[in-house]
């Protein structure tokens, strides 16, 4: 059982593909000067390019006093993402604002709510963000939490997938995700890892209590640190052959059990 598509899954239905930036994206700004001016700008960027062999310096010291991804790769690897002259550097510009999850989390309670939050480790892939953010919306999820590193760009694909909900939850982007886990626990919330690796199943779980709810990535489902420091561990039943279900899939049903019990 699984709640992620595994790699080695049947071609059809279930086969995932990531999805490379389109050339010319206009999510994208590129040259050193358009770059820099869009640190300054404030504006969310959800990681930058930097060709290896050179990198602007001034791009660099800019991006780690934002706590923005950097990446430095070869310049082959710059040139599919634009044909245009980048310099060598490329900035992925978010679609959103993110959200600080503490100012989330005291919101929630100041209006006397109980918290349903959703924590992607990993989940890379945009149209899988965007459906997961659409399921989440409808399901009353209270924000959804990223990693800095490794999640997917919330781009207009993104957007698009969502059919417009992530205009509406806040999404917040944490540097640990392992760290967050800790604060969310200290803040009331309990943690609940979905994961095939336990026999528990879904249906056991108490979530009309403050939770927080972790789904893995499309590879490799949930990172051992972080099963390690959930609260509680379950799995979806599975009844057919096939052994994994798409992660938008499974958070569906995983948000769906969460509303039934606390409409009971």
């Amino acid at each position: 059982m699984s709640f992620e598509q595994k790699s080695d899954g049947p071609k059809k239905p279930f086969k995932y593909f990531n999805h490379a930036p389109k050339p010319d994206n206009k999510d994208i700004v590129f040259g050193v000067q358009s770059v820099l001016e869009t640190l300054r700008s404030g504006k969310e960027i959800d990681k930058i390019l930097v060709q290896r062999e050179l990198g602007s310096i001034e791009v660099l010291e800019f991006a780690r006093l934002r706590g923005i991804p950097v990446q430095k790769v070869p310049t082959e690897k710059l040139d599919r993402v634009t044909r245009k002259n980048h310099q060598g550097v490329i900035a992925f510009v978010s679609a959103i604002n993110y959200a600080k999850l503490d100012n989330v989390v005291a919101g929630i309670y100041e209006k006397g709510e109980t918290p349903l939050l959703l924590i992607l480790d990993r989940v890379t892939d945009v149209r899988n963000f965007g459906a997961i953010a659409r399921t989440a919306e409808c399901t009353g999820v209270h924000a959804i939490v990223i990693p800095t590193k490794g999640a997917a760009q919330i781009n207009a694909d993104a957007m698009k997938t969502s059919s417009g909900a992530l205009n509406f939850l806040p999404v917040c982007r944490e540097e640990s995700l392992a760290q967050t886990v800790k604060y969310l626990q200290e803040s009331g919330i309990q943690v609940v890892g979905c994961t095939e690796k336990v026999s528990k199943n879904l249906y056991e779980v108490d979530m009309t209590i403050p939770t927080a709810i972790i789904m893995g990535s499309e590879e490799d489902g949930i990172s051992d640190e972080l099963l390690k420091a959930a609260d509680e561990l379950a799995s979806i039943p599975m009844a057919g052959r096939v052994g994994s279900l798409n992660v938008s899939v499974a958070n569906g049903v995983v948000l769906y059990e969460a509303v039934r019990q606390r409409l009971l």
